[in-house]
């Protein structure tokens, strides 16, 4: 029976590591780790504005997280940050990303993104990535100028496909996302792709799957 399938976007779908892969020669051996701190300062400015009760797009707070990364690891050449920038926001897509949103479409499923990325830089990194032609609708926290995991956030998708929220399958890469889907009603797969512990036990997931490609045994 056709369902609703919503994902995440960075890091379910479109790589968030991707940028700094393409330049790592040039960035040098701490590569990984300026990439590490690069997108965790990106979800924490998301986090405190938002609990703060204020708004700043994701574009540029993925600015001042790539300023406080290269700040951090004085190794990485700062004459780096246009090609970094320029490299994420048209990043790469996972290699199961474009084949599992094509195989549920040709199910006859709706499929959709809601995210924290503002409308541009989500067309920029769809369009790249040659998803864009396989979703029935990109949702943007920019909407409602607050981000994940805001419970309104994702009132977004049940308003866009005029459904329940038993009704989405939720899917994200991120658990503390997967536990504000879970917490709304959504059906939820955490794709735990690096293998982590779980967490959140009130909120667990419905489905815990290694990739996407393990998402078309659901529903």
């Amino acid at each position: 029976m056709p369902s609703i399938f919503v994902f995440d976007a960075y890091g379910t779908l479109l790589d968030v590591h991707a940028a700094i892969a393409r330049h790592r020669a040039e960035a040098g051996p701490e590569a990984d780790r300026l990439s590490d701190i690069w997108r965790t300062k990106q979800l924490e400015y998301s986090w405190t504005l938002t609990l703060a009760g204020h708004y700043v797009d994701f574009w540029t707070l993925t600015q001042r997280a790539l300023d406080y990364a290269l700040e951090r690891v004085p190794s990485v050449d700062k004459k780096l940050k246009s090609r970094l920038l320029e490299a994420y926001f048209k990043l790469g897509a996972f290699p199961d990303a474009l084949p599992t949103l094509r195989a549920l479409k040709a199910k006859g499923h709706k499929t959709g993104i809601l995210s924290n990325g503002s409308p541009a830089m989500l067309k920029g990194a769809l369009d790249a990535a040659g998803l864009a032609g396989d979703l029935d609708a990109v949702l943007s926290v920019d909407a409602l100028k607050m981000f994940k995991p805001r419970p309104e956030v994702y009132a977004l998708v049940t308003d866009r496909f005029e459904c329940t929220a038993a009704d989405v399958t939720f899917v994200s890469s991120n658990r503390w996302d997967v536990m504000a889907g879970a917490s709304v009603g959504f059906r939820t797969c955490w794709i735990n792709r690096a293998g982590m512990p779980d967490e959140y036990p009130d909120f667990p997931p419905e489905r815990v799957l290694a990739d996407l490609n393990a998402l078309l045994t659901v529903g």
